[in-house]
C-alpha cells in the first residue's frame, strides 16, 4: 500500500479515499467534510458575537421584568416606572443591536429627563434601575459646573464620576448611567438667548450637548482641572445612558398659563378639559421645559420626558413599611442586631405621616421623623436587659416637641 493510501483526516479520522479533498498541513491533514463543518462553527460564532455586545455580567429584562423590580423599592410613580423601563430597554437594546452595515435604521438614544418636587424619589429610581442592570451609576450635581475655563467644574468632571464607579474599566464605564441632578438650576435667566455670558447656565447647557447626544470625550482621570501635561482618558458617550432629574420650582405656573389658553373656545368641552391642579406636573410637555429656560437643543437630546407625582398621606405611609428597604424594615434590623424586637403601632405610623405633611417633609422627612423619635431608645437600649421595644402615638408625641419639629422644618 502506498504512503498516499495512507493518508486520513487529523480531525474524522477519514481515509483519503472517503473525502473529495484532503489538504495538507505540517504534520496535519484535514478533509472536506471538517472544513465544511468548521466554517459553519465560524460563522454561528460570529453572528452570535454581532447580535450580543453586551458583557455577560450585564442583567437585561423586559419592561415588566424592569418594573416589578421597580415597585419593590418605590411606591407609586406608575407612569414615570413605566416610561423608565421602556427607555431602559430600548437604550440596551439598541446596545444589542448587529452592526450590520446594510441595516439602515439605527437606533437613537433614549435619555430621560425627569420633573418633580425634591424628594419624590428621582435620584431612588435612577439608582434603583442602575442596581438591577448592574452598571456604574455615578451621581452629578448640576449646580457646581460651567463652562470650560470657569471657576466650577467641567462638563467632563460628570465622566470622570463615571469611571471611578467603573473602577477605571473604561468598557463598563462606557455602558454606565449618569444621573445628572438638580438640571433646573442651569436654565438660562429668560426664554430668549442670553446677551452677556451665562457660564453656569446657558454655557454648561451648550458644553452638555455633544456628551448627551455621544462623542469621544478626554476624561482627566482624577477630575479637576485640565491642563498640558496630563494623562488623558478616552471615553465614548454614545452608549451611556443620562437620567436629567429637576424640581423645576416655578413650572406650575407656566403649565397653568398653558393649560388655561387652551381651554378658551366653544369647543372645549367642561367634562373632558377637567384639571387636576393639584397636580399639574402631569400635564407637562416639552415647551413647558423651554419656557423655563432650557434650551431646545438640549430637550432635544433628552427625549423622555416624565414627572413625579407629589407625595400624598397613602404614599407616605405605604413608604414607611412596604419598600424592601422601607425605613421602619431598616430600623427593626438595627435594633435586631441588639438583641431587641422592635414594633411600631399603626397610629404612631399615621402621626408620623400626619407631621410629615403638615410640616411639608416629604419622603425625606420620614427619615428625620424616625431619627428624633428613635435616637434616644437606640442610645439606651444596647447593652440593657430590654429584649422588646413597642412605639405607640404617645411615646411619638412626646419625642417629637413643637421645637424638634421647627428644626426639622427649617432643615429640610
Amino acid at each position: 500500500m502506498s504512503k498516499e493510501e495512507n493518508l486520513q483526516c487529523s480531525f474524522c479520522g477519514r481515509k483519503k479515499a472517503e473525502t473529495d479533498l484532503l489538504i495538507a498541513g505540517i504534520d496535519a491533514h484535514i478533509c472536506d467534510k471538517c472544513i465544511e463543518q468548521a466554517y459553519g462553527i465560524v460563522q454561528e460564532e460570529v453572528a452570535e458575537a454581532k447580535t450580543s455586545n453586551l458583557p455577560k455580567d450585564l442583567i437585561l429584562k423586559k419592561p415588566k421584568e424592569i418594573k416589578a423590580f421597580l415597585d419593590e423599592y418605590i411606591i407609586g410613580q406608575e407612569e414615570t416606572k413605566k416610561a423608565m423601563s421602556v427607555a431602559v430597554y430600548n437604550h440596551y437594546k439598541r446596545l444589542l443591536q448587529a452592526k450590520d452595515e446594510s441595516d439602515e435604521v439605527e437606533i437613537e438614544k433614549s435619555n430621560i429627563i425627569l420633573v418633580g418636587d425634591t424628594g419624590t424619589g428621582k435620584t431612588l429610581l435612577a439608582r434603583t434601575i442602575a442596581k438591577m442592570l448592574n452598571v456604574p451609576f455615578s451621581i452629578v450635581d448640576a449646580t457646581v459646573l460651567t463652562q470650560a475655563g470657569y471657576v466650577g467644574e467641567d462638563v467632563e468632571s460628570i465622566l470622570s464620576r463615571l469611571l471611578q464607579a467603573a473602577d477605571y474599566d473604561v468598557s463598563k464605564a462606557e455602558r454606565g448611567i449618569v444621573f445628572i441632578d438638580e438640571i433646573d438650576k442651569i436654565a438660562r435667566k429668560g426664554d430668549n438667548p442670553s446677551i452677556t455670558r451665562d457660564v453656569s447656565g446657558e454655557g454648561v447647557q451648550q458644553a452638555l450637548l455633544k456628551l448627551l447626544e455621544g462623542t469621544v470625550v478626554n476624561v482627566a482621570p482624577k477630575g479637576g482641572r485640565k491642563h498640558p501635561e496630563q494623562k488623558f482618558i478616552e471615553v465614548d458617550t454614545k452608549d451611556i445612558l443620562f437620567i436629567a432629574g429637576g424640581a423645576f420650582s416655578g413650572i406650575d405656573r407656566v403649565i397653568s398659563k398653558r393649560l388655561n389658553m387652551q381651554a378658551v373656545g366653544f369647543g372645549a368641552s367642561i367634562e373632558e378639559d377637567q384639571i387636576d391642579e393639584d397636580n399639574l406636573l402631569q400635564y407637562i410637555i416639552p415647551s413647558d421645559l423651554k419656557e423655563y429656560g432650557l434650551i431646545p437643543e438640549i430637550i432635544g437630546r433628552l427625549p423622555v420626558l416624565s414627572y413625579m407625582n407629589p407625595l400624598d398621606a397613602k404614599t407616605l405611609r405605604a413608604i414607611l413599611t412596604e419598600p424592601k428597604n422601607s425605613i421602619i424594615k431598616q430600623y427593626t434590623k438595627l435594633f435586631a442586631m441588639d438583641g431587641v424586637t422592635f414594633s411600631i403601632k399603626e397610629e404612631a405610623l399615621q402621626y408620623i405621616v400626619n407631621k410629615a405633611i403638615e410640616y411639608k417633609l416629604g419622603a425625606r422627612g420620614l427619615r428625620s421623623l424616625c431619627e428624633a423619635i428613635l435616637t434616644d431608645a437606640m442610645f439606651e437600649l444596647p447593652g440593657t436587659d430590654t429584649k422588646e421595644f413597642v412605639v405607640d402615638k404617645a411615646y411619638a408625641e412626646n419625642k417629637l416637641t413643637k421645637t424638634t419639629l421647627k428644626k426639622l422644618s427649617v432643615a429640610s
